[in-house]
């Protein structure tokens, strides 16, 4: 019982770590929470959550044997996740010039729960690298013998990190000073979080 509580302390460590390094969740997050709304970051932070949560058990299961013994597979995602990474990053370097709409109580325009939600929960999924670097985690601190309830519980924590992490992102910039200097500095912003979210996806696609 040491041993397996050890594992999953080492495990949460190495989450932890991952979730909170810079990357395309952290960007959609941060963008939405100011741009929009804290519920629509929240929901954003949701997606990503549970995309983790799939990619957990998605590794633990042993799909990336299949994603190492079929290079073909492997490049064919890795392409469509880079794609669509490139895609949203268009997306977002041409909206800098355009001006946030405002609601009737001087609110932006808020997205909607759901459609954060599917960006924040595909933005997490579209990258298959993810899947093998949690397989080499799990290979490298699960236990001899792997007891049965890690298959709910590996999930459920990658769940609770990744959306304690990103709620608090969420948190803290969608409060008023983090909204202001967006609102100032708001095509610069834009350019430079589309300009590193393209990079990401170029880096996806042609990174072995």
């Amino acid at each position: 019982m040491h041993a397996e509580l050890l594992s999953l302390f080492s495990i949460s460590v190495a989450l932890a770590v991952g979730a909170m390094s810079p990357g395309p969740s952290f960007i959609f997050v941060a963008k939405t929470s100011i741009a929009s709304s804290r519920r629509d970051g929240l929901a954003t932070v949701l997606g990503m959550g549970v995309g983790c949560a799939i990619l957990v058990l998605i590794a633990f299961s042993g799909l990336h044997q299949l994603l190492v013994t079929v290079p073909w597979l492997f490049v064919t995602l890795k392409i469509l996740g880079g794609l669509y990474l490139f895609s949203m990053a268009v997306k977002i370097f041409r909206g800098a010039n355009q001006p946030l709409i405002f609601g009737p109580e001087g609110q932006a325009e808020k997205i909607g729960f759901g459609k954060s939600f599917s960006v924040g929960l595909v933005t997490q999924l579209c990258n298959p690298k993810t899947v093998l670097v949690l397989a080499g985690i799990f290979a490298a601190l699960m236990p001899r013998d792997i007891p049965g309830y890690f298959y709910w519980v590996l999930p459920a924590l990658g769940l609770f990190i990744d959306t304690l992490w990103y709620t608090f992102v969420a948190f803290v910039l969608s409060s008023a000073r983090p909204q202001r200097v967006y609102l100032r500095y708001k095509k610069s912003i834009s350019r430079i979080s589309g300009g590193v979210m393209a990079l990401l996806g170029i880096k996806l696609i042609f990174t072995k």
